[in-house]
């Protein structure tokens, strides 16, 4: 018999964490070659854009792991917005991940009221649409290939 608890508890969590990357591991030759590899932790990228009086303008914050680069949160300020200023973010942001950390791809999630089109825009395409995530609004995931541009 089993007993199940529903406590919050952080030295569990950090055990079933280890347990299921050694499992998958195990289970996966692409995370086991990853292993022991300056690619197999998140490396973060992050490309901020400063006004002249030094003030945020916008910024992007991201990671690359595993040929990837994954957009956590993409930001322009209003008095910036329309200016093109999230397309060079973004565009920079690729630039880096692919020259610099040969990465191939890229990912993102978005809300519908967020910036699908704006990706759609940039080259990414919808793979995944959750509805009702949370309810009243779709969560979209969106990737994209990267081109490495030689100087």
């Amino acid at each position: 018999m089993f007993r199940l608890e529903t406590e919050v508890d952080k030295a569990r969590r950090d055990l079933l964490r280890k347990r299921l990357r050694d499992t998958n591991t195990a289970a996966s030759p692409v995370l086991r070659a990853l292993r022991g590899t300056p690619a197999e932790r998140e490396n973060p990228l992050h490309v901020w854009a400063m006004d002249d009086a030094g003030g945020l303008a916008g910024g992007l914050v991201g990671h690359t792991w595993a040929s990837w680069l994954h957009v956590a949160y993409l930001w322009v300020d209003e008095p910036h917005r329309g200016t093109g200023l999230g397309s060079r973010l973004l565009a920079h942001a690729e630039h880096l991940a692919a020259a610099e950390r040969a990465c191939a791809s890229a990912r993102v999630e978005t809300w519908d009221f967020q910036a699908p089109d704006f990706y759609r825009k940039q080259g990414y395409e919808v793979v995944c649409e959750i509805p009702d995530y949370p309810p009243g609004i779709t969560e979209y995931t969106l990737v994209k290939k990267l081109v490495t541009r030689h100087r």
